[in-house]
Protein backbone atom coordinates (compact mmCIF):
# COMPACT_ATOMS: atom_id res chain seq x y z
CA UNK A 1 0.00 0.00 0.00
CA UNK A 2 0.88 3.15 -1.15
CA UNK A 3 1.62 6.41 1.72
CA UNK A 4 -0.68 8.28 -0.09
CA UNK A 5 -2.93 5.92 0.10
CA UNK A 6 -2.63 5.53 3.70
CA UNK A 7 -2.97 9.35 4.29
CA UNK A 8 -5.77 9.53 1.75
CA UNK A 9 -8.24 10.19 4.96
CA UNK A 10 -6.07 13.06 6.10
CA UNK A 11 -6.26 14.71 2.53
CA UNK A 12 -9.96 14.50 2.25
CA UNK A 13 -10.17 16.12 5.93
CA UNK A 14 -7.74 18.47 4.69
CA UNK A 15 -9.98 18.86 1.62
CA UNK A 16 -13.25 19.64 3.57
CA UNK A 17 -11.53 21.86 5.91
CA UNK A 18 -10.43 23.81 3.05
CA UNK A 19 -13.30 23.97 1.05
CA UNK A 20 -15.56 24.96 4.50
CA UNK A 21 -13.09 27.18 5.16
CA UNK A 22 -13.58 29.02 1.75
CA UNK A 23 -16.79 28.66 1.88
CA UNK A 24 -17.08 30.74 5.25
CA UNK A 25 -15.45 33.32 3.80
CA UNK A 26 -17.67 33.82 0.63
CA UNK A 27 -20.18 34.18 3.46
CA UNK A 28 -18.48 36.31 5.54
CA UNK A 29 -17.63 38.49 2.54
CA UNK A 30 -21.79 38.16 1.06
CA UNK A 31 -22.78 39.38 4.72
CA UNK A 32 -20.32 42.25 4.21
CA UNK A 33 -21.17 43.38 1.21
CA UNK A 34 -24.86 43.42 2.33
CA UNK A 35 -24.23 45.44 5.10
CA UNK A 36 -24.28 49.52 4.89
CA UNK A 37 -20.62 49.36 4.57
CA UNK A 38 -20.40 47.21 1.87
CA UNK A 39 -18.74 47.89 -1.41
CA UNK A 40 -18.49 46.16 -5.05
CA UNK A 41 -14.82 44.80 -3.78
CA UNK A 42 -16.90 42.65 -0.82
CA UNK A 43 -19.31 41.13 -3.63
CA UNK A 44 -16.42 40.19 -5.84
CA UNK A 45 -14.88 38.51 -2.83
CA UNK A 46 -17.80 36.88 -2.09
CA UNK A 47 -18.41 35.58 -5.68
CA UNK A 48 -14.32 34.62 -5.58
CA UNK A 49 -14.44 32.38 -2.35
CA UNK A 50 -16.51 29.22 -3.59
CA UNK A 51 -14.34 29.68 -6.67
CA UNK A 52 -11.64 28.55 -4.38
CA UNK A 53 -13.66 26.19 -2.75
CA UNK A 54 -13.99 24.41 -5.77
CA UNK A 55 -10.18 24.32 -6.92
CA UNK A 56 -9.98 22.71 -3.43
CA UNK A 57 -12.21 20.02 -4.74
CA UNK A 58 -10.89 20.14 -8.26
CA UNK A 59 -7.31 20.16 -7.12
CA UNK A 60 -7.61 16.83 -5.05
CA UNK A 61 -9.37 14.88 -7.69
CA UNK A 62 -6.83 15.88 -10.26
CA UNK A 63 -4.07 14.50 -7.88
CA UNK A 64 -6.46 11.11 -7.09
CA UNK A 65 -6.37 10.60 -10.73
CA UNK A 66 -2.33 10.87 -11.10
CA UNK A 67 -1.96 8.78 -8.07
CA UNK A 68 -4.07 6.34 -10.30
CA UNK A 69 -2.31 6.55 -13.15
CA UNK A 70 1.06 6.12 -11.50
CA UNK A 71 4.53 6.53 -11.80
CA UNK A 72 5.25 7.03 -16.44
CA UNK A 73 7.66 4.41 -17.10
CA UNK A 74 11.26 5.16 -18.34
CA UNK A 75 12.34 4.96 -21.60
CA UNK A 76 13.80 2.10 -22.83
CA UNK A 77 16.57 2.80 -25.04
CA UNK A 78 18.29 5.83 -23.30
CA UNK A 79 21.60 4.94 -24.83
CA UNK A 80 21.12 6.09 -28.02
CA UNK A 81 21.50 10.31 -29.26
CA UNK A 82 18.46 11.85 -30.17
CA UNK A 83 18.66 14.23 -33.35
CA UNK A 84 17.02 17.12 -33.55
CA UNK A 85 15.51 17.79 -37.08
CA UNK A 86 17.06 20.36 -39.26
CA UNK A 87 14.23 23.06 -39.22
CA UNK A 88 13.07 23.15 -35.32
CA UNK A 89 15.87 25.60 -33.95
CA UNK A 90 16.29 29.33 -35.02
CA UNK A 91 19.39 30.20 -36.53
CA UNK A 92 22.15 31.83 -34.33
CA UNK A 93 23.17 35.09 -35.79
CA UNK A 94 26.80 35.36 -37.62
CA UNK A 95 29.52 37.07 -35.99
CA UNK A 96 29.82 39.70 -38.67
CA UNK A 97 26.17 40.58 -38.16
CA UNK A 98 26.65 42.07 -34.66
CA UNK A 99 30.37 43.92 -35.38
CA UNK A 100 28.67 46.90 -37.85
CA UNK A 101 30.92 49.52 -37.11
CA UNK A 102 28.99 51.88 -39.86
CA UNK A 103 26.63 53.50 -37.21
CA UNK A 104 28.39 56.46 -35.33
CA UNK A 105 26.65 56.26 -32.45
CA UNK A 106 27.73 52.48 -31.83
CA UNK A 107 31.09 53.77 -32.58
CA UNK A 108 31.02 56.39 -29.91
CA UNK A 109 29.83 53.77 -27.44
CA UNK A 110 32.55 51.35 -28.25
CA UNK A 111 35.05 53.65 -27.81
CA UNK A 112 33.79 54.94 -24.48
CA UNK A 113 33.50 51.07 -23.25
CA UNK A 114 36.78 50.62 -23.97
CA UNK A 115 37.87 53.44 -22.25
CA UNK A 116 36.56 52.31 -18.91
CA UNK A 117 37.83 49.29 -19.90
CA UNK A 118 41.45 50.77 -20.01
CA UNK A 119 40.60 52.82 -16.73
CA UNK A 120 39.94 49.38 -14.71
CA UNK A 121 42.85 47.73 -16.03
CA UNK A 122 45.07 50.97 -14.80
CA UNK A 123 46.28 51.18 -11.14
CA UNK A 124 45.26 53.49 -9.38
CA UNK A 125 45.25 55.44 -6.00
CA UNK A 126 41.71 55.53 -5.58
CA UNK A 127 40.28 53.89 -2.45
CA UNK A 128 36.79 52.49 -3.71
CA UNK A 129 35.79 50.74 -0.87
CA UNK A 130 32.16 52.03 0.21
CA UNK A 131 32.84 51.29 4.47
Amino acid sequence: MSTTRRRRFALILLVIIAACGCLALGWWQWSRFESTSGTFQNLGYALQWPMFAGFCVYAYRKFIRYEEEGVPEAPTDSGSVTEIPAGLLPERPTAGAASDDSDPAMREYNAYLAELAAADKAPDDQNRTTA
